[in-house]
């Protein structure tokens, strides 16, 4: 069936924090078209390489369609049953604290308000955290301290009307890609600098006028050095300062504070306290690089006092802004889905606050202190303290520090459930009961972007097998636990309009987020409700906070907040002297349980890598290609070396997204020591201390297959291409029969093989076939594989008859490696144009293959690519 004459279906892309509006089509065959929102505020019609990508990640293939307990397949009278009255009886043998929930930002707002209503009011416990932990906590902590409330101050259109932006700890070219192109059509419309403060030279460096790589963690030193520079200056704004408590201690602590630890050229300093201060309409993003830290708290704290301090905050194309990774962090926090808080950003431990929540809801119980934060709850996990554990749309046993530690809890839980859409994650193969839930396209409800911004996502096609909605599981559990009349819901509606409710007993209490004008809304106009910025009120709607100076604490002030550069938690010691990094990719998210799907995206950077600077890497005798094994006292990993002076000398920098799934050793959150802010409780994820040597493997390979591969070897990496999957290989063990390991790989006994073995030199290459279709082949040689790995993934299901050779015929294009996945153009496609039609910008490239012109986040590595085919062109 074509779907064109079907109608569009207006929803929210379920990637990061900006919250793109997306148009989806079904197109009648389970599949969708996707197209950006042209009248969504968030985006414009934009989308990054993943939105535009997400048509190619709704399949079935890998989903989980019907509940499971110990591995067999149940009804959900069976698994609901099994889950209800396993919680009952453990919380009244152990108390309700021996149970415990962790979330995601996965969820959607509707969603969120269950899990934490029937933790929180009716199980008893506050032992219900989220993902977001590992996100955005240290932003909620920084902003209680100094405003009242978690308040995000300004908009996204301050970013279209700032004359400086500041990026600290945030590649928002590649992480927030939407948001980087509004920067840089500020940049252009209006002559916009940028700055952008990190220890690695990221592809937001390639637009900035100043590049700041500060050492790892000392960002508090860095604006504390601004700070007072602000008051020496005497740039202090004197009317705003009547508003605000704690000003004259923050700025002699500040004083006192020593900027040289920074490790920061002082003419570079100097420029940038001259540009910030001189600019009135200045933003500072900022994200994970502050925020997953064990000084997380107090970085953001440094960046609000100097807001503070100037009175730039509220204003047009003023003020601090956090961005986040996941697309509900923020719904999460309005619904009180971390640890720590009440729904509707109320305080746990405020009594008068509980007894509202508590009346409101009719709970039955309602805890008086706050539960486990996400590295504690696992703690628990792990000694027996928690004995039963629920964990929805997420997958801990990757993503969490010290993961090793946290899978071996996990598995050793006397009782696990998973809800997820898919059983083939690390977490879900250590369940003792799986959940089939509904998947993005499939899901009904809103979510709240990071500049407050509230937005249906909608459901587009019909839910697979037996899943069903988040919300439905989780009041279906309640209601089986005995709560029946809590958790009688009919529709995510009838959830947002009791949520909008008791936002308005919140506001009662003088805190920021309302949405009590909502509270009537019909199920029609719950369906059609267009994105409406928070708080929505009878007297407002949106805009921003704090430009009178009017804050959340009892006397309306706000606190800037004394702090201090400290210590990294982890020192570098000659056992781990390396200081690793861990982050994001422009084309992957979280652990690939979505993007993995996409051929398109794994066309860029499909194996795990670790960035080595060059000297280190001479020391250690690494060559480009090579792999190495990172290893510390929590874990190891095995990755690709790439060596980059995009990194310093002494530090290191791997992606976060690999998994037991998609690659043998590759966790890169194994390598992570549990070490928190102890007011935030995120983890510090950026400046972690490990050893660095090379893999002496025997032999490496690479591998195409039509059908998924059978791999065991010591290192392995496999990944989508359009034509099945992809994998790098290397072990220590001697093969000696090439040829039957190649079958075994590819589990085909019978296939017709061509083969040219060379056992002195150590290499073989092997090509299988069915009738004249190339199913799969198999390259190897005793040093990193040299092959044209692009032209190989397009060659299973074709008859091919030069295969073997593993280079492209003289007489076929090749496009090489992908660098544009919006597009699908590849580096020698761009290197051809370049050197052929005589390109000589970034906008020329863009005009003659498209490549850069939709989320531009390629951008930066066409420029750098560019540049190394003109100063080639001038050698010769």
């Amino acid at each position: 069936m074509d779907g064109a004459g079907l109608p569009e279906t207006r929803s929210t892309c379920p990637y990061c924090g900006v919250g793109c509006g997306v148009l989806l089509r079904a197109d009648g065959n389970g599949g969708l078209d996707v197209r950006g929102d042209p009248d969504h505020p968030a985006n414009f019609g934009r989308l990054c390489s993943k939105g535009s990508a997400l048509g190619q990640t709704v399949g079935l293939e890998q989903r989980l369609l019907a509940p499971r307990i110990d591995g067999a397949e149940a009804d959900w009278d069976a698994a609901l049953d099994l889950v209800a009255n396993t919680f009952k009886a453990t919380i009244a043998e152990h108390g309700p604290d021996s149970v415990a929930f962790y979330v995601s930002g996965q969820l959607l707002t509707e969603d969120y308000y269950v899990a934490n209503k029937l933790m929180k009011g009716f199980i008893g416990s506050a032992n219900i955290d989220t993902n977001s932990r590992l996100c955005m906590a240290s932003s909620v902590a920084g902003h209680k301290r100094a405003f009242g409330t978690d308040t995000v101050p300004g908009t996204y259109d301050d970013i279209d009307e700032a004359d400086l932006v500041v990026l600290v700890g945030s590649n928002l070219a590649w992480c927030h890609p939407v948001l980087f192109q509004r920067l840089l059509a500020a940049r252009q419309s209006r002559g916009t600098k940028i700055v952008v403060i990190d220890p690695r030279r990221t592809a937001s460096c390639a637009d900035a006028d100043l590049h700041l790589p500060l050492a790892p963690g000392s960002d508090v030193a860095l604006f504390n050095g601004l700070l007072a520079q602000i008051a020496d200056r005497g740039a202090v704004d004197a009317d705003y300062a009547s508003h605000l408590n704690g000003l004259d201690d923050a700025i002699a602590t500040a004083r006192a504070d020593d900027a040289t630890i920074t490790g920061l050229d002082p003419a570079d300093l100097c420029a940038f306290y001259d540009l910030w201060i001189g600019t009135q309409r200045v933003v500072t993003i900022y994200s994970q690089g502050v925020n997953q830290s064990t000084s997380g708290t107090d970085k953001v704290n440094a960046i609000l006092n100097c807001h503070l301090a100037t009175g730039r905050i509220g204003t047009t194309g003023c003020g601090p802004f956090s961005v986040t990774g996941q697309p509900n962090a923020m719904g999460g926090r309005e619904v009180g889905g971390l640890a720590n808080m009440l729904a509707c950003h109320l305080d746990l431990e405020n009594a008068d606050h509980r007894a509202a929540v508590r009346t409101f809801w009719g709970a039955t119980a309602m805890p008086s202190r706050q539960g486990l934060k996400a590295v504690d709850m696992f703690r628990a996990v792990a000694d027996g303290r928690i004995k039963a554990l629920w964990i929805i749309h997420t997958n801990p046993a990757v993503s969490m520090p010290d993961a090793d530690a946290v899978r071996d809890a996990i598995a050793n839980c006397p009782f696990t459930v998973v809800s997820d859409i898919t059983a083939q994650t690390d977490t879900a193969r250590l369940a003792d009961v799986l959940l089939p839930a509904t998947a993005w396209a499939e899901k009904d409800g809103t979510v709240t972007n990071s500049d407050r911004t509230i937005t249906r996502q909608r459901s587009v096609l019909p839910a697979p097998g037996r899943a069903r909605p988040d919300w439905d599981i989780l009041a279906e559990v309640g209601r089986r636990m005995g709560f029946a009349r809590a958790f009688d819901y009919a529709n995510p509606a009838e959830i947002f309009r009791e949520h909008a409710t008791l936002s308005g007993i919140a506001a009662g209490f003088g805190r920021d987020f309302d949405i009590s004008a909502l509270s009537g809304i019909s199920d029609t106009d719950y369906a059609q409700f267009q994105p409406a910025r928070w708080p929505v009120t009878q007297e407002r709607q949106g805009g921003r906070f704090f430009a009178d100076g009017a804050f959340f604490h009892p006397d309306g002030k706000a606190r800037l907040i004394a702090v201090t550069a400290k210590a990294l938690a982890s020192v570098a010691t000659a056992d781990a002297p390396f200081v690793l990094n861990t982050g994001r990719l422009r084309d992957q998210w979280h652990t690939m349980t979505r993007t993995a799907l996409s051929p398109r995206l794994s066309g860029h950077l499909p194996e795990p890598f670790v960035d080595i600077h060059p000297d280190d890497a001479q020391t250690l005798q690494i060559a480009t290609a090579d792999l190495v094994r990172l290893t510390n006292v929590h874990g190891q990993a095995i990755l690709r070396a790439r060596i980059s002076k995009d990194v310093q000398k002494g530090q290191l920098f791997a992606p976060i997204h690999w998994t037991g799934e998609t690659a043998r050793c590759a966790r890169i959150d194994a390598l992570v020591a549990p070490a928190t802010d102890p007011i935030s409780g995120q983890p510090e994820s950026k400046a972690g201390t490990v050893a660095a040597a090379r893999f002496a493997a025997a032999w490496y390979g690479f591998a195409v297959s039509r059908s998924d591969m059978a791999l065991d070897c010591d290192y392995w990496a496999k990944a989508r291409m359009p034509r099945g999957f992809r994998a790098e290989l290397a072990g220590t063990n001697v093969i000696d029969d090439w040829e039957a390991e190649a079958r075994r790989i590819f589990s085909a006994p019978t296939a017709t093989a061509a083969c040219v073995i060379d056992t002195a030199r150590g290499s073989a290459r092997i090509v299988l076939r069915d009738g004249n279709q190339i199913i799969a082949a198999l390259y190897v040689a005793r040093t990193p594989i040299a092959v044209m790995r692009d032209y190989l993934t397009t060659l299973p299901g074709t008859d091919a008859v030069d295969a073997l050779t593993g280079r492209v015929p003289a007489a076929i294009p090749n496009p090489g490696p992908t660098l544009c996945s919006c597009f699908g153009v590849g580096i020698n496609t761009i290197v051809t144009a370049i050197e052929s039609e005589g390109l000589m910008s970034v906008d020329q490239i863009g005009a003659a293959l498209g490549a850069g012109t939709n989320c531009g986040s390629c951008r930066p590595e066409i420029a750098d690519l560019l540049a190394r085919v003109r100063v080639k062109e001038a050698a010769e």
